[in-house]
């Protein structure tokens, strides 16, 4: 039987695999307990283009206490400064990696608030 985290990598080789085939630069999610992070990666998977975090120190000074890295409210700005920095570096439609995790609470949020700011996927 697959543990938790087996199952969770398996569902997310998939959707690897077709983003793959579409060579677009893809938005990948990860979230912990404590933190959510997020990364545009380019179409041919070698580089990574811009990057955002709630273990970053100032998004942890503007979320404010210790432990608030986990909740939807810094997921959403997340989004909001991932969808910036990468249209700062030119990247305008990505595809969206969920890495597994199921569409809803944080990695929702998150992807709502990059679409609120003009990323498309």
């Amino acid at each position: 039987m697959l543990s938790k985290k087996q199952q969770r990598l398996r569902r997310s080789r998939q959707t690897r695999i077709r983003i793959a085939t579409q060579g677009v630069a893809r938005l990948m999610v990860n979230r912990t307990n404590l933190h959510i992070y997020a990364s545009v990666i380019s179409g041919d998977g070698t580089k990574v283009i811009a990057t955002a975090s709630t273990a970053e120190s100032e998004v942890r000074q503007a979320l404010g206490a210790v432990g608030k890295g986990g909740n939807q409210a810094a997921a959403e700005v997340i989004g909001k400064r991932i969808a910036e920095k990468a249209k700062a570096a030119g990247v305008e439609k990505v595809a969206f990696d969920r890495s597994g995790f199921a569409y809803h609470g944080r990695v929702k949020t998150l992807a709502d608030a990059a679409r609120a700011a003009g990323l498309q996927f």
